[in-house]
């Protein structure tokens, strides 16, 4: 399962990387009252990075909540 998983993260890691590289023109993004003028390729790191730490997040919240419910019907608290 460890493999499938290292796979699946290159493969994905390099779907970023090539698109990265196809898309350097620059693209202006609005977000509130800011707009930043910016490479494409770098939005799409910032969109990635960004959604890596949210997924990191939430899997870590999940577990930490099923070893919590767990322990409780275990009877360990």
């Amino acid at each position: 399962m460890r493999y499938l998983h290292l796979t699946l993260i290159v493969l994905v890691s390099a779907a970023v990387i090539i698109f990265m590289a196809q898309n350097l023109q620059s693209v202006t993004v609005s977000f509130l009252t800011i707009r930043v003028t910016l490479p494409l390729f770098a939005l799409g790191l910032l969109v990635y990075v960004l959604g890596m730490t949210t997924g990191g997040a939430i899997a870590s919240l999940l577990r930490s909540s099923f070893r919590g419910v767990s322990n409780r019907s275990e009877g360990k608290e």
